[in-house]
């Protein structure tokens, strides 16, 4: 890595971390509405009539919840990856594994933000049954997501590719 490119790796390591703070606490505040949604469901159905709406915002609350949490996961290097293999390979032909794999990583991500983008639309007439809400809202966190992970993966192309050793996963523990 030269100290030309320097610049660019911290300008783009800042925004990640500018992502990652506003995706951590959006998590845990929809964690928290969760069990805050959970809890009232539970209590209204013992000991009052149920309150229809819980179970709608439970399932909306889990959905953006698994996507964000997802791009955080991503973000840190946390997927599920077997890695044995790779890691036999010497140094240059791992880069070249990593890489490649980077490049299918991206182009399904991108894949993903056109066709939920699209589905997103399709959708866009839906009511949801107890909120009313427009589904629109529910489906934007696939092309949401995706778009920030494929930032994600666009990035540790380019470290790879000026020759950064350093990767967030070993960066930034959990």
């Amino acid at each position: 890595m030269t100290t030309s490119t320097q610049p660019l790796l911290t300008l783009l390591r800042r925004i990640e971390r500018g992502l990652d703070a506003i995706i951590q606490p959006v998590v845990f505040a929809g964690m928290a509405a969760l069990i805050g949604v959970i809890t009232l469901q539970i209590v209204s159905r013992v000991l009052f009539t149920a309150v229809g709406w819980t179970e709608e915002v439970a399932r909306f609350l889990l959905v953006w919840i698994t996507f964000l949490a997802g791009t955080l996961a991503f973000q840190r290097g946390r997927h599920i990856a077997v890695t044995f293999a790779v890691d036999a390979l010497p140094v240059r032909l791992r880069q070249i594994a990593r890489l490649a794999a980077l490049l299918i990583v991206l182009a399904f991500l991108i894949t993903l933000i056109v066709i939920g983008y699209r589905y997103m639309q399709v959708q866009s007439f839906q009511k949801s049954a107890s909120l009313r809400l427009s589904m629109t809202y529910v489906y934007a966190v696939m092309p949401i997501c995706a778009a920030i992970m494929a930032w994600y993966a666009l990035v540790d192309i380019i470290e790879l590719l000026l020759g950064d050793e350093t990767t967030h996963a070993q960066e930034e523990p959990l």
